[in-house]
This record gives structure tokens, sequence and C-alpha cells, in this order.
């Protein structure tokens, strides 16, 4: 391994500046555009008592978590208006074909590929709950306007749009979650809002319930629960623009003294809060970074199954249920992912260093669903209903790469820059995974089960592989002497009397990469 403290040396002009002051054997001052947006506030006061973090910690989660729930159960919601819709007339409405089905499943992710690493550069240079808050409204609109849709060519059109606007939540919430969270409390959090997936199924099959009992001659029933939807989203824009905080430095319901109180909270998690100043450093760090591409290709094998959101409905109306209850079937999908996500993440929580191990035995009844779907007769289709919902299982795999990632990466520019790598290849896998579910393949789709099962496989040795990887490299550093190199920095302000006071600036709030800390360790 290349010498680090030659790296590091190298690497930004943060260390430059302080490799010239440790040659003059005197403390060093940096740019305030170079630190942490924390800095200041971690400056200030002493320890933190236990009580007080435990009051702020329930202040975030009174604040945010309602909210971020609520636009995960949305978005998800709305993303699969397509699955729920193909029940309800919207293929025979704008006379699509398999393949054209097929492919307003991938224009979606296509979409989401191509402005995943533009959203992430906006989610760094904007303030996140505004900037989530204007996609989320462009979002609301262009859900509404499927209504208005009679063909493919407009389908594609409204589909790009929702792809386009989707970049910005996912990798907004996980930039959030850092902020205001600690390692383990992200665990737990990030599984709460991606558990309303879950509640999403459940929602949106009793919506298209109702859609089926609404008798109108001019507005279908697919097109009743587009604009439901699209009208349940939009007011989730507007409590976003005005309630969701853009990060602790700014929250609306902190007094400083809580804005202090949050940040040294989060300062064992050694990445900082944010920091607005893009460094191309940091971004080619990420890009040569093993473990950066070992949670990009997890993310892709896991993602090709996800395309069975669209295709549940239609796999589950083929085992001989009507319409009816086929919608509230889809019910049951929602149920079982709440509590496989809420029970996984949990455990993950309390066992320490756990998240591998956890990720890799919620695929193993997946992949009994699988082999059950291929093997149980063509009549059993209670056991074929059942081993379907078994397949789903898995999700709680993706839930906890989400958090494990952002758990293991420092620096915020290096954050954005993986979470868009993991992201896209996301939007890969969803890509591709549509391409499967050919007319030849009906009823019994051997061919994209089994590729499903493959792509699972796959997803489990590569969780092992990442556990391995950075149970190394945490060794690797036990091993090396202290490091003081970033000991005693600097940032000037203006104090209340007008003049320049020298604030020391902790290590954690320096924007440290994972690779520049070397007393960063990782969680496994």
């Amino acid at each position: 391994m290349e010498d680090t403290s030659e790296k590091r040396d190298s690497d930004t002009n943060l260390e430059k500046s302080l490799q010239s002051s440790l040659e003059n054997h005197d403390h060093h001052h940096v740019k305030l555009r170079e630190v942490d947006t924390a800095a200041k506030f971690a400056s200030t006061g002493g320890d933190v008592d236990p009580a007080e973090a435990a009051r702020v910690l329930r202040k975030i989660d009174i604040h945010l978590l309602p909210l971020m729930c609520t636009l995960y159960w949305v978005q998800f919601m709305d993303k699969t208006t397509l699955g729920s819709s193909a029940i309800l007339g919207i293929r025979e409405a704008n006379h699509l074909t398999n393949d054209q089905y097929n492919w307003l499943g991938t224009i979606f992710y296509l979409s989401y590929l191509v402005f995943e690493y533009p959203q992430n550069l906006a989610l760094q240079r904007f303030p996140v709950g505004k900037w989530m808050s204007i996609n989320i409204f462009v979002w609301s609109v262009a859900l509404c306007t499927h209504a208005a849709c009679k063909n493919f060519a407009g389908l594609f059109v409204v589909r790009l749009i929702l792809g386009m606007c989707e970049g910005s939540i996912t990798a907004g919430f996980l930039i959030v979650s850092t902020m205001f969270y600690t390692r383990k409390e992200q665990t737990q959090r990030v599984g709460y809002w991606f558990l309303m997936n879950g509640t999403a199924q459940i929602i949106s099959g009793f919506i298209a319930f109702g859609s089926l009992h609404i008798k109108t001659t001019s507005v279908q029933p697919w097109q009743w629960m587009m604009i439901i939807t699209g009208l349940i989203t939009f007011a989730t824009a507007i409590a976003f623009w005005f309630f969701f905080p853009d990060s602790p430095t700014s929250a609306w319901f902190f007094t400083d003294d809580e804005k202090r109180i949050a940040i040294q909270r989060i300062k064992e998690n050694q990445t900082g809060v944010e920091n607005k100043h893009f460094k191309k450093e940091q971004m080619y760090e990420a890009l040569l970074d093993p473990k950066t591409w070992l949670f990009a290709l997890f993310s892709a094998l896991d993602n090709v199954p996800n395309s069975l959101t669209n295709q549940r409905q239609i796999i589950v109306s083929s085992f001989g249920f009507t319409n009816l209850q086929t919608t509230l079937l889809g019910c049951v999908d929602g149920i079982l992912e709440i509590v496989t996500i809420w029970s996984g993440v949990e455990i993950a929580a309390r066992i320490p260093n756990s998240r591998g191990y956890v990720a890799v035995i919620y695929f193993l009844p997946t992949m009994l669903g699988i082999f059950l779907i291929n093997l149980l007769p063509w009549e059993n289709k209670v056991g074929l209903l059942f081993a379907q919902w078994l397949s789903g299982i898995g999700i709680t795999g993706f839930v906890l790469s989400l958090s494990w990632l952002s758990s293991v990466t420092a620096g915020h520019t290096k954050k954005i820059t993986t979470n868009a790598i993991m992201l896209c290849a996301y939007c890969i896998g969803n890509a591709a995974g549509p391409f499967m579910w050919q007319e030849k393949y009906k009823p019994r789709n051997h061919v994209p089960w089994i590729i499903i099962g493959i792509m699972y496989l796959g997803c489990m040795i590569t969780l092992l592989t990442i556990r391995l990887y950075l149970s190394r490299e945490n060794k690797r550093r036990d091993a090396e002497p202290p490091d003081d190199t970033f000991d005693n920095v600097y940032v000037e302000r203006i104090g209340p009397d007008g003049s320049v006071e020298s604030i020391k600036v902790d290590k954690e709030f320096l924007d440290l990469t994972d690779i520049q800390n070397r007393e960063f360790r990782y969680v496994l």
C-alpha cells in the first residue's frame, strides 16, 4: 500500500497549508470554506450532557422522521403507480405492448441514472431541504399529467421526468441522515424511512381498490389513481418547503445551544455535517476507493430483481386471482416489507458490526422463495403466492447497505460521489431488470426467476467481501502509530467585539475523508 502520509500531504489545499505550518513547528490556519460548516458550533462549549443529547435527539426525530417517512412512502407509491395501474387499464387505454410497458419501467431508471450525479452536486451546492422540495413539486405535476396521456410517447416523457426528480430523494435523505444522526442511529432511521415502501404498497393497494369502484365515464380508474397520488405528492412538496431543515446549523427548530449539542452528538461519526465547497481530490479518492465499487456492484446486482415492483400485480393476477383480489393481496407485500426491514435494522443496530452478516441472513428466505416459485406445481396458486411473498424479504439487505455506505464514508464531496455511484448502479440494475420479463417466458417466468436467484447469490458474496475488506483495513490502521497531523488546525472568525479570533477545529470537522483520517474506523 502506498505511503498514506505522502498521499495526504498532496491531496488538498488544507493539507498543503498544514504541511507548511508543521515545518515551522506552529499551529496553522486554514480557510473557513475548507472545513465543515459545523466547525463554528463544534468549537464552542464543552462536553454534551447525555440528558440534553437525548432531548435534542427526540426533537430531531419529531421534526425529521414524520416528513422523511411521509415522502418516502409517497415517492415509492408514485413510482409504482405503473405497476398498480397495470390491472386498472393503463395498458389497454394507451395501447401498450409488453415491450413498451417494460420500457416505461426502464426509462424511469435511465433518467434517474443520467441525472443522479447532477442531483448530488445540486444537493451539495444548494440547501438540501429546498432542493428536494422543488423536485417533489415537479414530480407531483408529472404524476398528475399521467392521467392526460393517451399513448406510449406521452407516458414515456412523464416517466422520464419522474426519474429525473427521483434522483434527489434517496441521495438527499442519506446526506441528511449523516448530518443529524450517529452511525447506530443512521442504521435504524434509514430503515424507518425505507420501510415506508411497505406502507406505500398497502396504501397504494387500497387506493387502487378504491379507484376500481369509482364509476365515471370520462375518467378511468387508472387515471384516478394518478390524480389522487399526484395531489398527495403536491401536499408533501409544500410541507417540505416550509418545515424540512437543510442542516443542523440552520434548522429552524433549534436554538443556538441545541445546534451545538446536535453537532457534538455526531462527532463520533468523524464525518462532519457538510461542506459546500466541491473538492476534486475527494471525488478522485472516491473513484479510486475499492469499497465504492464493491457497494456499487452490490447495488446493481440487488436491483435487477427490483423489476418485480412493476410485475408483482401481473404475476399474482396470472395465478388466477381477480383484479380486486390482486389489489388487496398487494397489501401483504407491504406488511411483509415493513416487518422484515424493521426487524433487520433493529438487529443490526443492537449487535455491533453485524450489518454484513444480517444482510446476508435476510437473503436466505428470499432464495427459498425463488426455489419454490420455480418448482411448485402451477395449480398450487396459494403456494406460489407465499413463495412470491418470501422473495421480497431480501430488500432488507439493500436498506442496510445504504446506511452502511454512509457510515463508512467521510468527506462531503466524497460522500456525494459515492452516493451517486451507488445510486447510479441502482439505476443500472433497475433499468436492465424489466427486459427479463418477456412474453415468451410467461406464465411460469422460469428464466427471470433464475436470473433473480443468481443476482441475489452474487449479492451475498459481495456483502461478505465488503465486510472482509473493511475488517482488514481496520486491523491495518490499528497497527499504525498515532497520527497527530491534524491535531492543531485553526480557523479565524470575527468575535463579538470585532476582533479576529483563532478557533481550533476538531479533526472530526475538518471535512477529512475516511482515508485521510487514520483514526477513522469502519463499522462492519
